[in-house]
């Protein structure tokens, strides 16, 4: 489905098949048709083989994938999404990951599905990957092993910590393969970005179902190529604390796991003055923090919101000066750096050690030439 998807987006089947063929795995065929699925055309991909029944291991998928003549991006990123496969089979089989005989996933078509995925987004000039929440569907599933639960004990191995949804669809909707190359290769699950779309694309599976039975692409340019996160903003409105120990708090939040805390004068009703003590967090620093909190400040409550971030991919580097070397936080918007800050604790050592004005310090620092 990814490949009939990448296909339809623009991915050359002639140039894929090029690709291909420097596996050096022989006795198969691309067999591509354009499909309608209740009402929607897409492009579905099957690979045909003289029904192969060759056990393969790990070892035998990566040398099989090192000496061809691929790219090593394409070599690397294939050998990882494998690897991934492996390690899950592993776990859930409880053998070690060089004792894992691939079935289903060894086969001719699980290789040309993972280095063919793999090819077109490379192909393509696909940097990143964004996928919604994955569906399961209900009832068994028939494998080498016997029939096992839906979604396959692999399946949900490989998509530990990703958003998922459950279905009434009695069929496979994610396998194995599938989950190992989604769970690779993309950056984030949720909401599409924010993207100009140039292609899509609809790659077509085998069953039938009461839905369209197609994976979906889109294709295109990032309007803001920001990073995007969620973080906790945690709030509380104070006025009975003596001033002197808002500092002693932040000090105990911040060394709690808070990424920022900070107040804010406010007037509350009765024209009361007041400070809004304002705490950022991961989401696992969160019980930290609120026990931190709830012990240094004298507040009965806390307002706690999962907020979306978009912010600047980060970079530290060290830069040499004449003082010495000092730490400079690089702010990049896709490949076009946007900010270059001296480290506030470096050219503060740098001023008190040589005896020089701070400023001058961070002038210094900022004007050396980066090591990228």
């Amino acid at each position: 489905m990814i490949l009939g998807a990448l296909i339809d987006a623009g991915l050359d089947p002639t140039y894929l098949s090029k690709e291909l063929r420097k596996l050096k795995i022989k006795n198969y065929k691309l067999q591509i048709t354009k499909i309608k699925k209740q009402g929607i055309i897409g492009f579905h991909f099957d690979v045909k083989t003289n029904k192969e029944r060759k056990i393969r291991s790990l070892q035998d998928i990566l040398a099989i994938i090192n000496r061809s003549k691929l790219s090593k991006d394409i070599k690397l990123l294939s050998g990882r999404i494998f690897r991934r496969l492996a390690e899950a089979e592993a776990k859930v089989h409880g053998i070690p990951i060089n004792k894992v005989h691939f079935h289903e996933v060894g086969a001719i078509d699980a290789i040309i599905d993972i280095v063919g995925a793999v090819i077109g987004i490379e192909n393509l000039g696909i940097e990143k990957i964004y996928c919604s929440p994955l569906p399961h569907g209900k009832g068994k599933i028939k494998t080498s092993h016997g029939f096992l639960p839906n979604p396959a004990p692999a399946t949900a191995e490989l998509l530990k910590g990703v958003p998922t949804y459950g279905t009434n669809l009695k069929a496979e909707l994610v396998t194995p393969t599938g989950a190992a190359i989604i769970s690779t290769l993309a950056e984030s699950f949720g909401d599409i970005p924010r993207i100009e779309v140039s292609a899509i694309g609809y790659g077509a599976g085998t069953f039938n179902l009461p839905i369209p039975n197609m994976l979906r692409v889109f294709v295109g340019e990032a309007q803001i190529p920001a990073e995007k996160d969620a973080i906790l903003q945690i709030e509380a409105n104070i006025d009975d604390m003596n001033p002197k120990l808002y500092s002693k708090a932040i000090r105990a939040l911040m060394k709690a796991g808070a990424l920022d805390a900070y107040i804010i004068p406010i007037l509350m009703k009765k024209e009361r003055i007041a400070i809004n003590l304002v705490i950022l967090a991961n989401p696992e620093n969160r019980d930290k923090i609120l026990k931190e909190l709830f012990t240094r400040t004298t507040t009965f409550g806390a307002r706690v919101y999962l907020v979306k971030r978009e912010k600047l991919t980060r970079k530290s580097v060290k830069v040499k000066t004449k003082f010495g070397q000092a730490g400079v936080k690089i702010g990049s918007l896709g490949k076009e750096i946007k900010i270059i800050a001296p480290e506030f604790e470096d050219y503060k050592k740098i001023a008190r050690k040589h005896n020089i004005p701070i400023q001058n310090a961070y002038r210094e620092i900022k004007k050396a030439k980066l090591f990228l």
